[in-house]
This record gives structure tokens, C-alpha cells and sequence, in this order.
């Protein structure tokens, strides 16, 4: 298998998804570029509608196509390049070598299969595991991610399940073949806070254990700094920020990551309401000229409605898309 000499796993280079409606076209992802080295953890947050679910799913080729395509743009995994792959082969890659947690594990399960026979089915295909090879190592995995009396609750169907535990369910099936990038989408949506930090000290656990690559696709920032090494801030299917975590959190260089920010919850700060960014996020299928973030930009120049900002360079790793992205961050250096 061939391998980045420059230690990335992955490498996506100006990717591009649209959307045909009878609107137009959508462009969900819009020319985004970006690197996951071998054994880090990076975090893509932003806010519904940003494009971090549809970038992430090209990855694995699962965009619907219709009335998804995708237009252009290259994704380098270990050497293949996705996008030529035949559908066998990228089948052969999915699961065993990238494997997905979705949002809802309800609707991502199949209602009318039992687990055992979901959990085999990987193993079987991937690993020629005979059918007590598959059952013996389901049940391995469901132990493994923390599920009591694996041995009798294999045979169990989705629903027989808690939400929290049918979420382990999806972790154990995405790990079935130790696969070098985990991508969890939203792993902890719907879940209570305490089930929440059960599932994410979990798969912190897993990557530990296996030295997976991991994608983590939140709108927490909370979960990105307890769980990243490295954050893409997307917005309008663009990456407007890319930085290490904590680059961004201590200097970030652009003011749409400013909003998100703060409107994070402080019980340091006394502020009697919870700031929010204002406005709506754009339609795709309409942007403006100029930045997409203008209209809800709190600093707006005039030059941010008409002309579109450059990808600036602040330091090696930390990029912000933005007319003003140096000054951002001057400030952001003396105030943090």
C-alpha cells in the first residue's frame, strides 16, 4: 500500500459537492482542502447547513447521486485516490479501512436485523470470518465497548436497545475491522450529557488503542477542545478557519469563529443573555458576491460584500479566510 511520504493518511484538495435543485444548484462543499495526519484527531465544527456532514460522506463516496455529484476536487486515502475507485473497490474500503459513526444510530441500524447479524455481516465481508468467527468477535466488540451481557444481548434487535447503547452498537460495528480513520458524525447528538462523555471518553479510548485517525464532525466546541488536536471552522461549505486547537481557541483569526465562540456558554463572564450570531446562514443556492459571512459580520467593510477573501496564511498551520484575518488576530493576541 502506498503512503504520504509526508505522514498525512488523508489529503482532500479543493472539493467540490453540489446539490441539483429546482433552485440551482446547491453547493453544499465548495472547494475545501485539508490533511488528516496518521494518529491525530481533527475536529470539523460549524454551524447546520456548513457542509461538514456532506464533505465528510464524499470521503466514503456515500453522497446520493442524484441529485448529489461530485463535481471536482481530488481525496488521496493511503495512497488511492478515492475518486477513481471502482464500486467494488471502494466498497472493499469502507468499513474495513474508513468507517462511520452516523448521527441517529436508530435510523443508521437496520430495525429489522438483529445486531449479531449487522455486527457479522462486517467481518464476514471484510475479514472472511466464518459465521461463528463473526459471532465470536460481535460479541468481542460489543463487550469492548462497554455493553453488559454481550453474550445474550447480541441476538437483540435496535429497538431493544437504549439510545446510548444502540450508539455503542454503531462504535463496535465502525471499529469491527480496526479501520486507520475513524469519522463520527455528531456521535453524541440526542444523548444526555453523562452518556454523552461515556461515548466520546470511548472512542478516545479506542483511538488510543488501535492508533486510528479520527474525524470528529460537532457543533460543540466544547467537545472539539476536550477531544482535537487540530479544528476546521466551516461555513457556507467553505473552510474558514483551520488551525490547531489551541491556536483557535486562544488566537482565533476570523470573526464567524469569533461568534461561535461566544456563544458558547461562560459562567465566567456576567452577561444576562447568551450571545448568537445573527441572521441566517446563506443560501447555497444564492450566495452573494463578496463573503458569505458579510451580511451577519459584525466588522463588514465594504470590500467583504464585493470581493470574496483570501485564504490567509498567520502561521504554518493556522489559516483563516477572511479580508481582514491578520488584524482579527493581532487583536485576539493582545486580548487572549
Amino acid at each position: 500500500m502506498a503512503t504520504p511520504s509526508n505522514g498525512n493518511l488523508l489529503s482532500v484538495r479543493d472539493l467540490r459537492v453540489y446539490f441539483e435543485t429546482e433552485d440551482g444548484n446547491v453547493r453544499a462543499v465548495d472547494g475545501i482542502s485539508f490533511e488528516v495526519k496518521r494518529g491525530e484527531t481533527l475536529g470539523i465544527v460549524g454551524e447546520s447547513g456548513s457542509g461538514k456532514s456532506v464533505a465528510n460522506l464524499s470521503l466514503m463516496r456515500l453522497v446520493p447521486e442524484p441529485p448529489g455529484r461530485i463535481v471536482s476536487g481530488s481525496i488521496n486515502f493511503g495512497g488511492l485516490d478515492v475518486l477513481t475507485l471502482s464500486r467494488t473497490e471502494i466498497r472493499a474500503l469502507r468499513g474495513k479501512r474508513i468507517a462511520m459513526i452516523f448521527q441517529d444510530p436508530m435510523t443508521s441500524l437496520n430495525p429489522f436485523m438483529r445486531v449479531s447479524r449487522q455486527l457479522m455481516e462486517v467481518t464476514q465481508l471484510h475479514l472472511g470470518h466464518t459465521k461463528q468467527q463473526a459471532r465470536a468477535h460481535a460479541i468481542k466488540m460489543l463487550e469492548r465497548v462497554g455493553i453488559p451481557d454481550a453474550a445474550e444481548r447480541v441476538d437483540s434487535y435496535p429497538h431493544e436497545f437504549s439510545g446510548g447503547m444502540r450508539q455503542r452498537v454503531m462504535i463496535a460495528m465502525a471499529l469491527s475491522c480496526q479501520p486507520e480513520l475513524l469519522i463520527a458524525d455528531e456521535p453524541t447528538t440526542a444523548l444526555d450529557v453523562t452518556i454523552q462523555a461515556q461515548i466520546l471518553e470511548l472512542i478516545k479510548q479506542l483511538k488510543s488503542e488501535t492508533g486510528a485517525s479520527v474525524i470528529l464532525i460537532t457543533h460543540d466546541l466544547g467537545v472539539v477542545a476536550g477531544m482535537t488536536d487540530r479544528v476546521i471552522v466551516m461555513y457556507a461549505g467553505k473552510v474558514f478557519e483551520q488551525a490547531t486547537k489551541q491556536e483557535l481557541f486562544e488566537r482565533p483569526a476570523n470573526p464567524y469563529t469569533l461568534g461561535l465562540l461566544r456563544s458558547v456558554p461562560d459562567p465566567t463572564r456576567d452577561e444576562e443573555t447568551l450571545y448568537q450570531i445573527p441572521g441566517q446562514p446563506p443560501d447555497l443556492a444564492r450566495l452573494p458576491p463578496g463573503c458569505p459571512f458579510a451580511p451577519r459580520c459584525e466588522r463588514v467593510q465594504e470590500i467583504c460584500r464585493n470581493e470574496f477573501p483570501p485564504f490567509v496564511e498567520l502561521t504554518a498551520e493556522h489559516h483563516s479566510l477572511c479580508h481582514f484575518a491578520n488584524e482579527v488576530y493581532a487583536e485576539t493576541s493582545t486580548t487572549g
